[in-house]
């Protein structure tokens, strides 16, 4: 039997690969990608390194519209964590076909999502009753049905709990095992990014993908339906040109400073703030900002004061 892991490239979920690779089970990796998480081409090395088959899948349209309303809530952001480790099982359960599914969940690791009643709920709701195997807290959990049949040896297992990784490292070094920051990664979990995500839910009924990327990039200000963003450094200057939708105003200071797009109704008023707002974060005083959808208009401003810029910005 095939053995379908929910991978991330963490810590523990490339633990969980390996603890069944000793028992010899063929393991295939299957790594979620969506504009809040998304570590492709790390899995991918590491798979080539392990000998393990990696699919890699975006999550849908259904997955946007699972943050907007969880039906668990939401942990200290806008991370919705039973909802959605739910809703990857329900996907990895399609790809699976009746196969193994395996996580890299630990026990009371995380609080909202990880406790003894939060992983039965998870396998209720998933309909996938002592179906989902966790190999590094097995030893501490009910038998699955892969252990009950043999296919799994339970004693080769781990009977890991609580927030400590301490035992998880230690396997991860003994094997050579690459892995990527042990916590966090999710930006629906940062406290900055939830700010931007939820001014989007309120603003837009249609987000495109473009929408969700740009979260990531720039301060982020708000006049109305009108999103404004000023790049910080040259490389967000760069994503956010590349990012431009073909209504999109930029707007640039004939000298050193950043890159400003707006998008939304293109007002007297919007292009002010966003010309002021360019202005604001450059090096330069009485200059010249152009803007347009190709730069081809020109306008003269002020800076704004900081107390005045701050009410704008989400």
């Amino acid at each position: 039997m095939i053995a379908y892991v929910l991978y991330s490239g963490g810590l523990d979920s490339v633990i969980a690969i390996k603890l069944l690779q000793e028992q010899n089970i063929k393991v295939v990796a299957v790594h979620f990608t969506s504009p809040f998480f998304e570590n492709e081409k790390f899995c991918e090395e590491t798979a080539k390194e392990q000998g393990f088959r990696l699919i890699v899948k975006k999550l849908d349209r259904k997955y946007l519209n699972m943050i907007k309303n969880p039906l668990h809530g939401y942990g200290s952001a806008i991370n919705p964590c039973l909802d959605c480790h739910m809703h990857m099982l329900n996907e990895i359960k399609k790809i699976a076909k009746g196969g193994m599914i395996i996580t890299g969940e630990v026990m009371r690791q995380r609080p909202f999502s990880q406790k003894s009643g939060d992983l039965q709920l998870i396998e209720k709701e998933s309909k996938l009753k002592n179906k989902i195997l966790r190999p590094l807290s097995a030893k501490l959990l009910p038998e699955t049905i892969y252990e009950k049949k043999g296919i799994v040896k339970r004693e080769k297992l781990l009977g890991i709990s609580g927030r400590g990784r301490k035992i998880q490292l230690e396997f991860a070094k003994k094997h050579k095992l690459k892995h990527l920051a042990p916590a966090g990664g999710c930006l629906l979990a940062d406290q900055e990014f939830a700010k931007k995500l939820t001014d989007l839910f309120k603003h837009k009924k249609i987000i495109s993908d473009s929408d969700l990327t740009l979260l990531k990039f720039g301060r982020h200000f708000r006049l109305s339906e009108n999103k404004i963003i000023v790049g910080r450094n040259e490389n967000e200057n760069n994503k956010i040109t590349e990012l431009k939708n073909k209504g999109d105003f930029i707007f640039e200071v004939e000298g050193m400073g950043p890159t400003t797009l707006l998008r939304g109704k293109k007002t007297k008023e919007s292009i002010k703030l966003a010309a002021e707002l360019t202005l604001s974060y450059s090096n330069e005083n009485d200059v010249v900002v152009n803007y347009g959808k190709k730069q081809e208009n020109k306008i003269r401003v002020k800076k704004i004061k900081r107390v005045e810029l701050e009410c704008f910005k989400v």
